[in-house]
């Protein structure tokens, strides 16, 4: 016996005809009576007792009627669960980000967001470009926003920020480093480089110290694959000492002390890339409206 089958069974008994309940059910006439037909059959009993001013259920057709009000109950129940649960699922927007990312970057897109999709909420999560693309494969990022573009064609991407990179260090020492137009790479050989663990992003680690060796200076060891980023306090209070170096754009969102400063970098020669990353095969709406409202690729001006 099929779901389709008690439904018509149903509205045959509380509609008291099989024309009116075919309306309701939006199907013909002989085909609610063929269904009650293959309901008798099945059962072996009659259903119905049919007369012209209608029809009545018999003493069989009662029982039926009260097991299939409460199967039908359930199984509506059970769907309106479901879609509730897929409902809430596809409101979520995951997003992943970098520990350092322009605060300007995702704040108008995501004002945009709320406005066009009141229902979506965002559930961002702070990622290395490495976890971020492990997340992405695995389904549990919606958008990320990454240090590289992936390879292949599983997902589509789109550059939304370009960040020339200058540097951070002790003030006294800056001084004596920096020229009319900042200071030259070169001119840091011989500090040591705060920099982030290889694990986080590989392709942007070694992009990186190659830039720094091509221009003398040794980034020292490979971090432990397993250490975390050194937070903004800890790289300022490092720096404090005087004999390290550390890459950031200008502006960077942490308050320096006095006692450390920022000057560009000659040539800029150093441009951090970031992308946001997604699923090629998405037809989220309230994610394509995210990615067509980003910022367009920039490049901040060394001030």
């Amino acid at each position: 016996m099929e779901m389709r089958a008690m439904r018509a069974f149903v509205a045959v008994v509380e509609e008291q005809g099989l024309s009116a309940a075919a309306r309701r059910l939006h199907i013909s006439q002989p085909a609610v009576s063929q269904t009650i037909g293959a309901l008798e059959r099945e059962f072996g009993v009659q259903l119905l007792i049919r007369s012209s001013t209608g029809v009545q259920a018999t003493e069989s057709g009662l029982v039926l009627l009260a097991e299939a009000r409460a199967i039908l109950a359930r199984y509506d129940q059970a769907l309106a669960t479901m879609d509730a649960r897929t409902a809430a699922a596809a409101a979520t927007l995951r997003i992943g980000i970098p520990v350092e990312l322009p605060p300007d970057l995702l704040s108008k897109a995501l004002l945009d967001l709320a406005v066009a999709y009141p229902g979506t909420r965002v559930l961002a999560r702070h990622l290395s470009t490495a976890d971020q693309l492990t997340a992405l494969h695995e389904n549990d990022l919606d958008l990320g926003i990454l240090r590289v573009r992936p390879a292949g064609q599983e997902f589509d991407a789109m550059l939304v920020v370009e960040e020339p990179l200058g540097v951070l260090l002790v003030a006294e020492r800056a001084t004596g480093l920096a020229g009319p137009d900042g200071i030259r790479l070169d001119a840091l050989i011989g500090l040591d480089w705060l920099g982030f663990p290889r694990s986080g992003s590989p392709a942007w680690y070694d992009e990186l110290t190659a830039i720094l060796r091509s221009h003398g200076i040794d980034p020292g060891p490979v971090p432990p694959p397993d250490g975390p980023p050194l937070i903004a306090e800890v790289k300022l209070a490092s720096l404090s000492v005087g004999r390290s170096f550390t890459l950031a754009p200008e502006g960077w969102s942490q308050p320096l002390p006095d006692t450390v400063t920022w000057f560009p970098l000659v040539g800029n020669p150093i441009v951090r890339r970031t992308w946001a990353v997604w699923n090629a095969g998405s037809h989220r709406r309230d994610l394509g409206h995210l990615i067509a409202t980003l910022d367009q690729p920039r490049t901040p001006a060394p001030g």
